[in-house]
């Protein structure tokens, strides 16, 4: 049988259908969105009750976010204080802008506006909640028993005393140093949920706004439960303060909110093999001038290698223009440079793509970190096509890169087969039909 244009062009897409299968099926391995089950302990953000407002300086409030944790797993969880055995506990603050029919269109976004230092906790009440179980056993307080819950209020995450940095965990392991170090700054804003006091506009025909809770566990870690640790809720923005509405959103990130009020949105996790999860949230918008809007949120989950490059395939005539990058500021006298990411259009090489400093060069260069999200836009004069972008890992210890499959102004071109049959040469192939 002679294989015709036709035929080649169908083998084509199927392959690269393999290729996106095969992608997604890595990723559900060790699904951020859902909770996974009984496998030894198992902590989630059960709930997220409240947040409080500390107060400002004038550029900057202070927040924390209160959480009730959940024991879902079938063995109890070490939560002994004043050891590396106990959980530690992130919040995040994040902003979706809505889509609306303007002109210019705008497509809609969503933005993390702020982070915490990280609450370590130090003893766990046990009790028995619907929804989480009925804590059997009476549990010592330096454990989180089997269908257990432990609340914390807003009050005591943001106590400043038991706030240690981020810098010191491996999220991947749930590994920090038993002693750890204790915030700068002033009695307001040190350590606490750092946001500009400019970000919080009471919009929401606008502006939907939603806090994260992030547990991290070394035994968790240890048993493979760290891709269901965060959990998000939207707040209600009334001044400055920002009041808990609705349910909290069990096991899922705050990335997937912007999927939940844009349907246009999609969400997909990768898989760092053996090591930890990113998710990445894309959406494409016409301009309606011959022109394309390419909007990218990537968050990292729990990947201690963490990204230092995100980039997507263009045509090698694209004409790109508006390229945005956003961050999230580290403070409070964590190590990180805070620098922009550097944009690059690669016309030759195909790429679009930003790059931070390279971890031999600067090990405290602004790489996506675990509990962050960074943002990453442009526009284009070509329109989407599926492909397969890369996220570039800073640290050494795994692969150089994971690939993503997400929506470009560029065609994949990269060959699966070595003899070329994706690309449609078929020279070297008999083709027998039984």
């Amino acid at each position: 049988m002679t294989l015709t244009n036709d035929r080649v062009v169908k083998l084509r897409r199927w392959v690269f259908a393999i290729a996106c299968v095969g992608l997604l099926i890595g990723a559900a391995t060790a699904s951020a969105e859902a909770p996974e089950g009984d496998l030894s302990p198992d902590v989630v953000v059960f709930e997220l009750p409240s947040t409080l407002n500390w107060g400002d300086d004038g550029a900057l409030t202070a927040y924390s976010v209160g959480t009730t944790s959940c024991n879902r797993g079938d063995a109890p969880l070490d939560w002994i204080s004043s050891t590396n055995e106990h959980p530690v506990i992130a919040q995040n603050l994040y902003r979706v802008t809505l889509p609306d029919d303007g002109s210019p269109p705008e497509h809609g976004s969503i933005e993390m506006l702020g982070m915490s230092w990280l609450k370590h906790g130090f003893v766990s009440i046990n009790s028995a909640t619907p929804g989480c179980g009925d804590c059997p056993g009476n549990p010592p307080g330096s454990q989180l028993g089997v269908g257990c819950t432990d609340p914390y209020s807003a009050g005591l995450n943001g106590s400043q005393s038991r706030l240690g940095p981020r810098s010191e965990v491996n999220a991947y392991t749930g590994y920090f140093e038993a002693n750890y170090a204790v915030p700068s700054g002033s009695s307001t804003l040190a350590g606490r949920l750092q946001v500009r006091t400019s970000e919080i506009v009471e919009d929401p025909a606008t502006f939907r706004y939603f806090v994260e809770g992030h547990y991290v566990s070394p035994d968790d870690a240890a048993a493979g439960n760290g891709g269901n640790n965060a959990s998000f809720r939207e707040v209600v923005v009334d001044g400055t303060d920002l009041d808990t509405t609705g349910p909290t959103e069990e096991g899922r990130p705050g990335i997937y909110a912007w999927r939940d009020l844009d349907p246009a949105v999609t969400i997909r996790e990768v898989v760092v093999p053996g090591e930890g999860i990113f998710i990445v949230g894309f959406k494409v918008g016409d301009n309606g001038d011959g022109t394309w809007r390419y909007e990218y949120a990537v968050f990292n989950l729990n990947s201690h290698l963490s990204g230092g490059s995100f980039a997507v395939p263009i045509y090698s005539d694209s004409q790109i223009t508006d390229i945005g990058f956003r961050d999230v500021d580290s403070h409070s006298g964590e190590p990180f440079d805070g620098t922009d990411w550097t944009p690059e259009v690669d016309l030759a090489g195909g790429m679009m793509r930003w790059t931070t400093e390279d971890s031999a060069v600067n090990p405290d260069a602004n790489a996506l970190r675990w509990s962050t999200m960074y943002n990453f836009r442009f526009d284009a004069d070509s329109p989407p096509q599926e492909t397969v972008g890369q996220i570039g890992l800073f640290r050494d210890g795994g692969p150089a890169s994971v690939p993503v499959i997400l929506l470009a102004p560029a065609a994949d071109t990269t060959t699966i087969f070595v003899d070329g049959f994706d690309l449609g040469d078929t020279s070297g192939w008999d083709v027998v039909v039984p």
